[in-house]
Parts: structure tokens; C-alpha cells; sequence
């Protein structure tokens, strides 16, 4: 079987032993003659699956005692609502830092539950940076300040964390969750949509803590974090193929070191295809400002909108798959998440390498 080299922006890649293992257990979980996705989430064989996942995530985030990890549906797109909904209460305002497209698309949904502030932006900058957090002014009744840590569409990172004292900060970490060790506990709540580096699409993590979920009987009762926490996430049926997928993939981090490991070779891939883009006398020029650069997603361009399609139809032809940019920005953006080969990224050099070439 000839795997393509997958550079998604998400879903993305999945470990290709994960994959095996689902494979092999996919008409037959462990033995019990029936696949996970027929078995009642009520049943011991799910609960298992369901800790175990979590103590997963806990070991490998070092999550402190007081927070709750939660496994629930919707994508980081229904925590723009949920996080307001539950935590920006009258007469507090909740505050933004605006990076970017998601930035932007969590501001809007909070904008129709509340008031609002934008502490920071990099619009100016056409969001090629992520703005200076070190400094910020936040309102006197601010509820919560919220970052998005990578912005998978204009390749920016942060690479340190506002510091914001008794104000709880709220990061979406889709594209960068288990790529790198964090500090959990400078953060009150974290959440992430699994198909970048967690798993397949159908599930959203959340780490809350855990006085941050109260009670509010005016919420419907699905959007309140309080229901899933005291229904250690199984009010209702959760995503159970998703967080299974998770499971396996947390175990494959495991065994490849851990997320120390996954940042040194983040961080080496990434080098790979960064050294083309800044030696290439300008063939090809980078979008993120250098200091800003996220190793999850490499975003470029070349001299033409023709040449970028060239380079895209010809790059197919050899089996590589998603570096086209984002529709709303075009030009070009190579995915480079946890699961992504470090031999596919020596492809992709060479094959940047051989294109300048023809092409320069």
C-alpha cells in the first residue's frame, strides 16, 4: 500500500500504527465479539475506555488535581458559544486577543452573548504575528481573557503565555494541543477539537477547571460545563469512536516519548521546510513573521497565483495532499502535526528543492 503524504490542515493525519490497531479491532473490541461502536456507552468495556482515556491526557498534560477533562460534541466551533454561555456573566466582560480567522470566529460568538473587548490584535499586521500579550490592560470586571494558541491559517504561534493573575485564561489549542509540554495550571480552561493532533473529527476536549463549571439552571442543559462534569461526560451518548481514536492516539505518544519528544521533532520537521522557504533567495516567502512561526502549520507563498497552482497540481501528481492554502487567504500552507512522518516532510523538501529549480 502506498500511503500519500498527508499535509492536511485537519482532519489531519492520524498515526499510521493507530490506524493499524483500529483496523485490527475495528469487528472485534478486545475479545468481546462486536465493535466499540455497537456497545452500549453505559457498559463497563466503554467506561474503561472512557478513564482510561482521560488518565491518558492527564499524564501526558500533567494536569493538576482540581480540573476535569471532558469529552463532548461540537467542535472548538460550539466552545466559541459555551465558554461565554458559562462563563461571562452581567455586568463582566469577557476579553479577546485577535490573531486571526478562529480568533475572530470566537470574538463573533461571544459578541451575541455578552460584552466584549478586544485587548490585543495582529490585524494590523495582517495577522502575521501574534501581538505583545506581556503587558495587557484588562477591564476591572473582566470574566475571562481567551488566546487561540495557533492560527492554522495564517502559520502563527504563540510561543509564550499572558500572564493574567485571578483572571482565568481560556485557550482554544486545536492545532497545538499535545504538540509541546504546557502548564496546565496557568490556564482555567482549555479546549481543543480532536483532527489535528488528538484524532479523528467528532470529538472536542475541554479541561476546565473545576470551579469554573457552576451550576446555571438558565443554560440548556447540554451547553452547561457542570452537566458534564458531574456525568463524567456521559449525560448523554458521547462521540465513542472519537474518544476511543483518542485513546490510541494518546498511547502512541506515549510510547514515542511523550510530549517532550513530539516538540523536538515538531520542531526538526518543521526546520526542514522553514530552511527551503528562507534559502530560497526569495523564491519562496513565508507568510508568519520568524518569531511568530508555528511548527503545526507552514503557510508560504511564490511570485504568482499560477506559479502556486503549478506548484500544487504538480506536488499532486507526486502523492502530496493539502498544501493548498485556506480559501479565504489562497496561496500555500503545509499541516505538520504530531502524526505527520518525518520522512514525508524530507519529501517535501526535496520535492520544494526540485521545483525551485525548474522553476527559479
Amino acid at each position: 500500500m502506498s500511503r500519500a503524504y498527508n499535509f492536511n490542515a485537519g482532519p489531519a493525519a492520524l498515526p499510521l500504527e493507530v490506524l493499524q490497531k483500529a483496523q485490527e479491532q475495528l469487528v472485534d473490541f478486545e475479545g468481546i465479539g462486536m465493535s466499540i461502536m455497537e456497545i452500549s456507552h453505559r457498559s463497563k468495556e466503554y467506561e474503561r475506555v472512557n478513564s482510561e482515556t482521560q488518565e491518558r491526557l492527564k499524564r501526558l498534560l500533567q494536569i493538576p488535581d482540581g480540573y476535569k477533562v471532558l469529552f463532548l460534541h461540537g467542535g472548538a466551533s460550539t466552545q466559541f458559544a459555551m465558554v461565554p454561555l458559562n462563563l461571562l456573566r452581567q455586568g463582566t466582560v469577557a476579553a479577546y486577543v485577535d490573531t486571526g480567522s478562529w480568533a475572530k470566529k470566537a470574538i463573533e460568538e461571544a459578541r451575541l452573548l455578552g460584552e466584549v473587548k478586544i485587548v490585543a490584535s495582529s490585524k494590523e499586521d495582517q495577522y502575521t504575528r501574534v501581538p505583545d500579550v506581556d503587558k495587557l490592560e484588562l477591564p476591572e470586571r473582566t470574566a475571562y481573557l481567551h488566546i487561540t494558541s495557533n492560527e492554522t491559517i495564517g502559520g502563527i504561534q504563540y510561543k509564550t503565555y499572558p500572564d493574567t493573575g485571578n483572571v482565568p485564561l481560556v485557550a482554544d489549542m486545536s492545532s497545538d494541543i499535545l504538540s509541546r509540554p504546557i502548564d496546565v495550571s496557568r490556564f482555567g480552561l482549555i479546549y481543543a477539537g480532536a483532527q489535528k493532533n488528538l484524532g479523528p473529527s467528532g470529538v472536542t476536549v475541554v479541561i476546565i477547571r473545576e470551579d469554573l463549571a457552576e451550576a446555571n439552571e438558565h443554560l440548556p442543559t447540554m451547553l452547561r460545563y457542570r452537566t458534564h462534569v458531574d456525568n463524567d461526560s456521559l449525560y448523554n451518548t458521547p462521540p465513542v469512536y472519537s474518544v476511543y481514536m483518542v485513546n490510541l492516539v494518546l498511547e502512541w505518544i506515549e510510547e514515542n516519548g511523550g510530549l517532550a519528544a513530539m516538540e523536538q521533532r515538531n520542531l526538526e520537521k518543521a526546520k526542514l521546510i522553514y530552511d527551503v522557504i528562507d534559502q530560497s533567495g526569495g523564491f519562496y516567502r513565508g507568510v508568519a513573521h520568524p518569531d511568530h512561526r508555528s511548527p503545526m502549520n507552514i503557510t508560504f507563498r511564490l511570485a504568482d497565483e499560477e506559479l502556486e497552482k503549478k506548484f500544487i497540481k504538480e506536488s499532486a501528481e507526486q502523492g502530496f495532499v493539502g498544501l493548498k492554502g485556506h480559501r479565504s487567504v489562497g496561496g500555500l500552507r503545509a499541516s505538520l502535526y504530531n502524526a505527520v512522518p518525518y520522512e514525508s516532510c524530507k519529501a517535501l523538501r526535496q520535492f520544494m528543492l526540485d521545483f525551485l529549480q525548474r522553476n527559479g
